[in-house]
């Protein structure tokens, strides 16, 4: 006899454990249960311990938030997890630094400091105007912005009025939401301008071409002046870890490697089938009903759903779930008997940037937040996005064989794993090992953070990793590190349509992908809360 729920979720990211532990505090005598295709709790957040580095945590996933000022609902959530009895330990977080003065830009082949954006403007290798001249791309980007909406880079003004004033601004007798971010920023920037802010802001899609009504507050919000970020001492993904488990504790169910392969509604109740071909279980199949379905997963999840799913192939599902796009995020982690960077090129913390497909490099800080400055260290050698992450293809498998075969990650028989010195593995967890970088990759990552810090031959040897681990968020089920609107949508009436996309049917969607804070927690927590103010009065009558 297959098993009832009352309500089941589908995705144990932070909109599923956190949908899901709202609604078993409130609905205590409900059956509510989180099912999870991988072996995993966490979505794109993936913390990881690299070997012979005890005191740093890579975030091969999400790695940060805004003040509480930008992004509240995480900060809440945090003071509220940090209330649970099933917790051991308060989750602390600390100052995240990005860009100080002695960092790198290596743009154009030319290398200079950060700070000579503005001490030395003529170095840098751009033919731009005079209106860019000293500044740095970011102040560049922010006179930009205000040329297409005046007066919406007024310090005073919340995300929320620029969100508002964004929608409703024409641009060129057009409404702003019916253009792409690249094609306004093309007629109030010069390319060379554009060029600048581009490669020194070490991002490709975030000036790509989505919905400049929504890409404008966004960037505001993310990159404008005065902005403070915050890391994790244990790791981001300690905050689904504590939700799943306090979930648990009052009674709910997980189910980890559940595959979500078809559902289907009969007679008010939805009929769901999992495939539970992961080693973590014993091969079977599932089958489940459930009176209210949650989707809590990205478009990419939900387009790999959508030819098993009558319900998905709804065209008023389908002009919802397809009005936005995923964006690649890729990631590696190095690892290194000392910080060689500091000695080398006096530098700490924070990230120096490139327009090699590296992009960005992070000098990773302990989990106490502080300069790695002796001992083993760990550099993020690569962030990238967008078409960067391409590059790196041709020095790893293709993607999407790990979903197809029932694994979260793909060994790699045709690409020598990395692993340096042969120093052991203790203190790794599983899942550093589980996307340890082939040796192909090391080798060119290798290559251009030599570049970027002017490594000589003779020098060469102590930039040399003794380990590496790397994730492409790209690979299905996720398509993308974040999602971006498309042009021409509303996105404020989708936000609030998606999350019940039937109105009559016990189905919902959250997820970051569909919020106004796209590639945030704080956006997976915005969505879920929609969606959670139509639940809940179903489940109360």
């Amino acid at each position: 006899m297959s098993q009832h729920y009352d309500v089941a979720i589908i995705g144990a990211g932070v909109s599923g454990v956190y949908s899901a532990w709202q609604l078993k505090q409130q609905f205590p005598g409900k059956r509510i249960a989180v099912f999870e295709g991988s072996g995993r709790i966490g979505g794109r957040l993936l913390s990881v311990k690299a070997p012979g580095v005890d005191n740093m945590v890579a975030e091969l996933g999400g790695m940060r938030i805004l003040d509480a000022t930008r992004q509240p609902l995480i900060h809440a959530l945090l003071d509220q997890i940090n209330q649970f009895s099933s917790l051991p330990d308060p989750i602390e977080y600390y100052p995240f630094p990005v860009d100080t003065p002695v960092n790198f830009a290596y743009l154009r082949e030319v290398r200079l400091r950060l700070k000579d954006y503005q001490d030395n403007p003529h170095a840098l290798p751009y033919n731009y105007s005079t209106d860019a001249f000293g500044k740095t791309p970011g102040s560049v980007m922010i006179d930009a912005l205000d040329k297409i909406v005046p007066g919406i880079t007024a310090p005073n003004l919340t995300e929320e009025q620029r969100r508002v004033m964004a929608m409703n601004a024409e641009f060129q007798g057009k409404m702003l939401y019916e253009q792409g971010f690249w094609n306004v920023l093309q007629q109030v920037m010069s390319s060379e301008d554009y060029l600048y802010c581009q490669d020194a802001g070490g991002y490709n899609s975030t000036m790509s071409n989505w919905n400049a009504a929504d890409a404008i507050p966004w960037f505001l919000t993310d990159f404008g002046d005065d902005v403070k970020y915050f890391g994790f001492k244990q790791g981001f993904q300690q905050v689904p870890v504590a939700l799943a488990e306090e979930f648990q504790a009052i009674g709910g169910e997980l189910m980890l490697g559940h595959k979500l392969t078809t559902f289907t509604q009969v007679n008010g109740a939805f009929e769901l089938n999992f495939n539970t071909e992961l080693e973590i279980i014993p091969h079977d199949t599932l089958q489940c009903t459930a009176t209210h379905l949650v989707l809590a997963m990205p478009r990419r999840a939900i387009d790999l759903l959508e030819p098993n799913c009558p319900l998905l192939q709804q065209p008023a599902v389908k002009s919802l779930t397809g009005s936005v796009t995923p964006r690649p995020l890729f990631k590696l982690f190095t690892t290194y008997a000392s910080p060689w960077w500091v000695e080398q090129s006096g530098i700490e913390s924070g990230r120096s940037v490139t327009n090699m497909p590296v992009r960005q490099t992070y000098y990773w800080p302990t989990d106490e937040g502080k300069p790695a400055l002796s001992g083993p260290a760990i550099l993020m050698a690569s962030y990238d996005d967008g078409v960067n992450v391409g590059f790196w293809d041709g020095y790893r498998q293709k993607r999407g064989l790990a979903w197809k075969q029932q694994m979260e990650v793909l060994p790699l028989p045709e690409f020598r794993a990395f692993t340096g010195l042969k120093q052991q593995q203790s203190g790794a967890d599983t899942q550093w090992l589980a996307h340890q970088a082939p040796e192909s990759m090391v080798t060119e990552v290798t290559r251009q953070i030599d570049l970027i810090h002017n490594v000589t031959a003779e020098e060469a040897t102590q930039t040399q990793p003794l380990q590496a681990a790397f994730r492409d968020w790209g690979d299905d089920p996720y398509g993308g590190g974040w999602n971006s609107w498309n042009i021409g949508v509303q996105s404020g009436n989708v936000a609030n349509q998606i999350v019940q996309p039937l109105p009559q049917t016990h189905f919902y969607i959250c997820g970051e992908a569909y919020s106004h804070s796209q590639g945030w927690v704080e956006g997976a927590l915005q969505t879920a809360q929609l969606m959670l103010a139509k639940l809940k009065p179903q489940l109360s009558a």
